[in-house]
Formats: structure tokens, sequence, C-alpha cells
């Protein structure tokens, strides 16, 4: 039985669904930890402003919140970690500093974790970078594409100790 006190909240990217094969791996890993679990979907818009602002909306609360996401949904859950407040944020291709979003991401948790591929054609991997140097965030380059596809497993392994880290916190 899922924890309410203790919640994952997946943003998708642009393209993808709630509930994609990225998402569903990592929702089983965390309903493995007996962390409760929302994808919204938010396929209505492709304006990650809108996107965050539903994000923002659904506000939701735990006392233990972990905000992930990939590609434009990356840019919705960084932004969105000064009014959420999250202890932990896991980020796949994250797609920040575009001019359609140019804005920097704040209060962004001290466990953040951030994996990109070093062949992805969408979002330049130098982006990652810049978002977590400053941050000393955790970074992953591995050998892929913007999807990660072939990086599942290990997305995986990844967030399974970022969720053991949270709940021992």
């Amino acid at each position: 039985m899922s924890d309410p006190t203790h919640r994952v909240v997946f943003a998708h990217g642009k393209e993808s669904g709630p509930w994609g094969s990225k998402i569903r791996a990592l929702a089983n890993v965390a309903k493995t930890q007996d962390y409760a679990v929302e994808s919204p979907d938010y396929t209505a818009t492709f304006d990650p402003k809108v996107r965050l602002a539903q994000l923002l909306q659904h506000a939701p609360q735990a006392q233990r919140l972990v905000l992930v996401g990939s590609s434009m949904g990356a840019y919705v859950s960084a932004m969105a970690c000064t009014k959420l407040q999250p202890c932990a944020l896991f980020l796949m291709a994250p797609a920040l500093y575009f001019d359609e979003y140019p804005d920097e991401p704040a209060n962004c948790p001290a466990d953040t974790v951030v994996v990109h591929g070093w062949h992805d054609q969408v979002v330049p991997v130098a982006r990652a970078w810049q978002f977590a140097q400053p941050r000393n965030a955790e970074l992953h380059l591995v050998n892929d594409g913007h999807r990660l596809n072939q990086s599942i497993e290990f997305l995986c392994a990844l967030f399974a100790r970022q969720l053991a880290r949270v709940k021992a916190a």
C-alpha cells in the first residue's frame, strides 16, 4: 500500500503522455518503495507555462514530495520547486534555457539528479550542465538520445537510490 506522506509526481514531455514507458518504469520503482504516484496529463497544451500552472494548481501535498520530469516536463518540475518545495527532483533531458521558456529554476532541492543523453538531438547536453553545475546537482551523461529509451534500467537504479535517500532523511 502506498504511503500518501511520500509522493512522486511525474511531468511528461511535450509530445509524450502521462504513462509513457519511462514514467511507467519509474512509477513501478516508486511503488515498490511505497510511494504514492501521480502523473497528470498535460497533453491538452504544448505551452510550458500552462503546464506549470496546471501542476501548481494541482498542488500535490506530501510530507516528502518528489518531482520527476522529462524534457519539457523537467522544465515544469524544476520551475515548480519554489512553490511546491519538493525534497527531491529527478530530471531527464531537461528542456531548459530555450527562448520559449528561458526562466531560471529556483529553490531546487539539494537532492537533485539530472540524466541526459550524449546523443540528444532535441535538447543540447550543455543545457543539463548549465543547470546542474551551479546547483552541485548529481549529473549523469549516458550513451543515449533524447528519449533515454536505452537507459531505462539505469534511470530506475538511480531513481531507486534517490527515493531510498528521501525515505531515510
